[in-house]
């Protein structure tokens, strides 16, 4: 077909049926692939459970996926939250990607729940259904070992997920997490252990122009060489994503002690200097990726990003980097999300008054991973937990996901995008850091809330943008969606500009808010625990961090639904959704 349509596979689980199908051109240049598509789909379902056999599990490349171009090895898992009950997606790298388009695929649609637990094969776009019972409490580490002759790539879940953590999470080939709102146990209520999935052919997507892919390659790597925060003396391509831990602490708004402080006096303990000076570090990174920001320690151990260093470190006032390490490889073994897991274990430790360090962290880990004893509790996550408990405002969550490693009151920016956020306390859906902590790509006043509404608005469709076509948001440290815009339409020969794109984007993002709204979310759920209203933050030198002003951030959540084209209660308004094609 002489036109940019997407193709993948629908598979019912149930029935152990498989079937190829391709998209509309008019559905695959609006939705674009990667989460775009999975919302896509998702809007298409009526308001069930996250766990109901038919709520479907999509995986979905992006347009980029396969090409040359600079960081575009990332693809999303998408399904409807067991967490949460929102809407969710994952972007997610590893070799996953590059598999489904070698193997002419770009999007699975699951759907349907096996009888017994099963993997599916997938070699090029023959699907096989192989059930088993040897699996069982194994870790994730030597599941991937032990089809490693594979060759191809694998997603799969832990034991967490097979014991109901709500938290769990997808691996893909043992370094990579599709993490945040439980999409492991949406797979794993499927009776879904893995999906193996290799292809044998080189990508080729209609309407590749090679030579405007090669000068659109160029350009970003230029500005990737031209950008501290990537390629700099202390950017991510030196020390990987535990660089922000220094950076984060100096500006007073490192989490600590499930958000009752912003400092953490021994943060230095697990610094990305500290992590160098002790370990043999190596990076590696996903396909098509110059940055490797993952990195590895001894023994193929994996170095935790700076969100579980943070929560796992300062949120519970832990300073043992032994135990930081260990209770992340734990949580990679059983596959389950080290931001909620960090969060709700210093929750707990609130409720208690108690301090959970070393040891007693990683075995409140354990525990949480079996779901045994106190670990039932815990695999809830930190809103239930604390529900239960009574003590319902020391889940420091909002729409139930819990917060990662910003603390809103040193960022103004963040405070609203974890409001406004379709999956709940998120920084990917809009990631204001850049502009608020790194200046990147314009610096703002992060103890303001001036022009934040438009800005988180547009960040929003943005990065709904860089999930739809594949591509991974460390790269927009460096370059721009004008560079990206030129690279899409390069592999795609889709004329589209970054107005075009941004449009899409709105699409996006306003379905996902639109979908949430008919799953019964409203403005009440947009908003902070009331410790960030109420409490300061850790001040220090030349720097005050008080609680934020209830009435300035309201009235930039009614200036951000305004321009979002909702009512002043949050809906969305007809005729926006008829505008923007959705209804």
């Amino acid at each position: 077909m002489n036109e940019f349509c997407l193709k993948g596979l629908f598979i019912d689980l149930t029935h152990k049926k498989a079937r190829l199908e391709t998209l509309s051109p008019d559905v695959s240049r609006k939705y674009l692939g990667g989460r775009g598509l999975g919302v896509y789909f998702l809007s298409k379902v009526p308001t069930i459970s996250p766990l109901e056999i038919y709520a479907p599990l999509i995986f979905s490349t992006g347009a980029l996926t396969g090409s040359k171009i600079p960081a575009s090895g990332r693809m999303m898992v998408s399904a409807f939250s067991p967490l949460t009950n929102t809407i969710s997606s994952c972007s997610v790298g590893g070799n996953l990607a590059i598999q489904m388009e070698r193997a002419a695929i770009d999007f699975i649609h699951i759907v349907g729940k096996a009888k017994k637990e099963t993997i599916i094969k997938i070699h090029d776009q023959d699907v096989e259904f192989d059930e088993i019972s040897t699996l069982s409490d194994m870790p994730l580490r030597e599941i991937f070992s032990k089809f490693s002759s594979f060759k191809g790539s694998i997603a799969a879940v832990g034991r967490a997920a097979i014991h109901g953590c709500l938290f769990a999470s997808i691996m893909v080939d043992n370094a990579f997490a599709a993490g945040r709102g439980g999409l492991g146990l949406v797979m794993a209520s499927k009776g879904l252990r893995a999906i193996m999935i290799k292809g044998s052919s080189r990508p080729v997507r209609f309407g590749r122009n090679k030579t405007k892919e090669e000068k659109a390659y160029k350009d970003i790597i230029r500005l990737f060489d031209a950008s501290p925060a990537i390629m700099g003396r202390s950017g991510i391509k030196r020390y990987g994503t535990p660089a922000l831990v220094d950076l984060i602490a100096s500006r007073r708004m490192m989490p600590t002690a499930n958000f009752q402080k912003t400092y953490f006096n021994e943060y230095k303990a697990f610094s990305a200097f500290n992590i160098m000076r002790s370990l043999a570090v190596k990076h590696h990174g996903c396909y098509a990726c110059p940055i490797g920001c993952k990195q590895m320690g001894p023994h193929h151990t994996q170095i935790p990003e700076y969100e579980t260093l943070s929560h796992f470190g300062a949120l519970n006032e832990n300073a043992n980097l032994a135990s930081i390490i260990e209770a992340n490889s734990i949580c990679n073994d059983a596959g389950m999300d080290t931001i909620t897991a960090g969060a709700t274990i210093s929750c707990l430790a609130e409720i208690r008054g108690e301090r959970y360090q070393g040891k007693d962290f990683v075995d409140k880990v354990i525990a949480m991973a079996s779901g045994r004893g106190e670990g039932e509790l815990l695999q809830s996550g930190s809103a239930r937990l604390a529900a239960e408990l009574n003590v319902p405002e020391a889940s420091m969550s909002v729409k139930s996901l819990e917060m990662p490693a910003y603390d809103p009151r040193g960022a103004y920016g963040m405070a609203l995008a974890y409001c406004t956020s379709t999956r709940g306390a998120c920084h990917l859906r809009a990631y204001p850091i850049s502009h608020e902590i790194l200046r990147k790509p314009v610096a703002i006043d992060r103890f303001s809330f001036s022009g934040k509404a438009r800005i988180i608005k547009i960040a929003e469709d943005l990065n709904a943008i860089i999930d739809s076509i594949g591509a991974c948001k460390f790269a927009f440290f460096g370059a721009s969606l004008e560079e990206y815009a030129n690279a899409f339409s390069s592999v795609t020969a889709l004329d589209y500009n970054t107005d075009d794109l941004l449009r899409l984007g709105d699409v996006i993002y306003t379905l996902e808010r639109y979908i949430n709204t008919k799953r019964g979310f409203t403005a009440e759920d947009d908003i902070l625990p009331e410790r960030f209203f109420t409490q300061p933050g850790t001040n220090g030198p030349g720097i005050d961090i008080p609680p934020i002003d209830r009435a300035m951030f309201e009235d930039t959540l009614k200036r951000y639904y305004r321009i979002r084209g909702c009512t002043p209660g949050g809906i969305l308004k007809e005729d926006r959704l008829i505008g923007l094609g959705i209804i």
